[in-house]
Protein backbone atom coordinates (compact mmCIF):
# COMPACT_ATOMS: atom_id res chain seq x y z
CA UNK A 1 0.00 0.00 0.00
CA UNK A 2 1.21 3.46 -0.91
CA UNK A 3 0.83 5.78 2.13
CA UNK A 4 0.80 8.84 -0.15
CA UNK A 5 -2.01 7.39 -2.29
CA UNK A 6 -4.14 5.05 -0.17
CA UNK A 7 -6.59 4.60 -3.08
CA UNK A 8 -3.81 3.33 -5.41
CA UNK A 9 -3.78 -0.40 -6.06
CA UNK A 10 -0.86 -2.39 -4.65
CA UNK A 11 2.14 -2.84 -7.01
CA UNK A 12 1.32 -6.50 -7.75
CA UNK A 13 -2.13 -5.47 -9.01
CA UNK A 14 -0.57 -2.87 -11.28
CA UNK A 15 1.82 -5.44 -12.72
CA UNK A 16 -1.02 -7.91 -13.24
CA UNK A 17 -3.14 -5.24 -14.93
CA UNK A 18 -0.32 -4.36 -17.33
CA UNK A 19 0.34 -8.03 -17.92
CA UNK A 20 -3.33 -8.61 -18.74
CA UNK A 21 -3.33 -5.70 -21.21
CA UNK A 22 -0.19 -7.09 -22.83
CA UNK A 23 -1.73 -10.56 -23.01
CA UNK A 24 -4.86 -9.12 -24.62
CA UNK A 25 -2.76 -7.28 -27.22
CA UNK A 26 -0.70 -10.39 -27.94
CA UNK A 27 -3.86 -12.49 -28.33
CA UNK A 28 -5.33 -9.99 -30.83
CA UNK A 29 -2.12 -10.09 -32.85
CA UNK A 30 -1.91 -13.88 -32.75
CA UNK A 31 -5.57 -14.15 -33.76
CA UNK A 32 -4.92 -11.90 -36.77
CA UNK A 33 -1.90 -14.00 -37.75
CA UNK A 34 -3.78 -17.28 -37.30
CA UNK A 35 -5.59 -16.92 -40.64
CA UNK A 36 -3.48 -18.35 -43.52
CA UNK A 37 -4.53 -15.63 -45.98
CA UNK A 38 -3.71 -12.82 -43.55
CA UNK A 39 -0.40 -14.44 -42.66
CA UNK A 40 0.53 -14.73 -46.34
CA UNK A 41 -0.42 -11.10 -46.92
CA UNK A 42 1.73 -9.95 -44.02
CA UNK A 43 4.63 -12.12 -45.21
CA UNK A 44 4.49 -10.38 -48.58
CA UNK A 45 4.22 -6.96 -46.96
CA UNK A 46 7.24 -7.74 -44.77
CA UNK A 47 9.24 -7.38 -48.00
CA UNK A 48 7.91 -3.85 -48.52
CA UNK A 49 4.93 -1.80 -49.62
CA UNK A 50 2.70 -3.39 -52.26
CA UNK A 51 -0.32 -2.49 -54.36
CA UNK A 52 -3.51 -4.48 -53.91
CA UNK A 53 -3.08 -6.00 -57.38
CA UNK A 54 0.45 -7.13 -56.52
CA UNK A 55 -0.79 -8.75 -53.33
CA UNK A 56 -3.53 -10.54 -55.26
CA UNK A 57 -0.92 -11.93 -57.69
CA UNK A 58 1.65 -12.86 -55.06
CA UNK A 59 -0.70 -14.51 -52.58
CA UNK A 60 -3.30 -15.89 -54.97
CA UNK A 61 -6.20 -14.63 -52.85
CA UNK A 62 -8.99 -13.23 -55.01
CA UNK A 63 -11.57 -10.53 -54.36
CA UNK A 64 -13.65 -10.26 -52.17
CA UNK A 65 -11.59 -12.44 -49.80
CA UNK A 66 -8.54 -10.23 -50.32
CA UNK A 67 -10.46 -7.08 -49.39
CA UNK A 68 -11.99 -8.77 -46.38
CA UNK A 69 -8.63 -9.96 -45.03
CA UNK A 70 -6.91 -6.64 -45.72
CA UNK A 71 -9.80 -4.97 -43.86
CA UNK A 72 -9.16 -7.14 -40.81
CA UNK A 73 -5.46 -6.26 -40.90
CA UNK A 74 -6.36 -2.56 -41.21
CA UNK A 75 -8.89 -2.75 -38.36
CA UNK A 76 -6.29 -4.38 -36.13
CA UNK A 77 -3.80 -1.62 -36.94
CA UNK A 78 -1.33 -4.04 -38.50
CA UNK A 79 -1.20 -2.30 -41.88
CA UNK A 80 -1.40 1.23 -43.26
CA UNK A 81 -2.72 2.27 -46.63
CA UNK A 82 -2.03 5.08 -49.00
CA UNK A 83 -3.72 5.95 -52.25
CA UNK A 84 -1.86 6.99 -55.38
CA UNK A 85 -4.28 7.62 -58.21
CA UNK A 86 -6.38 4.49 -58.60
CA UNK A 87 -3.92 2.34 -56.68
CA UNK A 88 -4.04 1.52 -52.98
CA UNK A 89 -0.75 0.57 -51.39
CA UNK A 90 -0.38 -1.42 -48.18
CA UNK A 91 2.52 -1.61 -45.75
CA UNK A 92 3.05 -3.14 -42.32
CA UNK A 93 2.38 -0.71 -39.49
CA UNK A 94 3.18 -2.96 -36.53
CA UNK A 95 6.71 -3.55 -35.24
CA UNK A 96 5.30 -6.37 -33.09
CA UNK A 97 3.80 -8.12 -36.12
CA UNK A 98 7.02 -7.66 -38.07
CA UNK A 99 9.05 -9.16 -35.21
CA UNK A 100 6.73 -12.18 -35.05
CA UNK A 101 6.92 -12.62 -38.82
CA UNK A 102 10.72 -12.70 -38.57
CA UNK A 103 10.52 -15.46 -35.95
CA UNK A 104 7.96 -17.40 -37.99
CA UNK A 105 10.14 -17.07 -41.07
CA UNK A 106 13.21 -18.36 -39.25
CA UNK A 107 11.26 -21.30 -37.83
CA UNK A 108 9.17 -22.33 -40.82
CA UNK A 109 10.52 -20.81 -44.04
CA UNK A 110 14.29 -20.36 -43.83
CA UNK A 111 16.45 -22.91 -45.58
CA UNK A 112 19.77 -24.03 -44.08
CA UNK A 113 21.61 -21.73 -46.51
CA UNK A 114 19.52 -18.73 -45.31
CA UNK A 115 20.87 -19.07 -41.78
CA UNK A 116 24.48 -19.39 -43.02
CA UNK A 117 24.38 -16.12 -44.97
Amino acid sequence: MNPLRPDAPPPAALALGRLRESADSACRLLKALSNPDRLLLLCQLAQGEMRVGELEEQVGVLQPTLSQQLGVLRDEGLVNTRREGKNIYYCINSPEALALLEVLYSQFCATPTDSQA
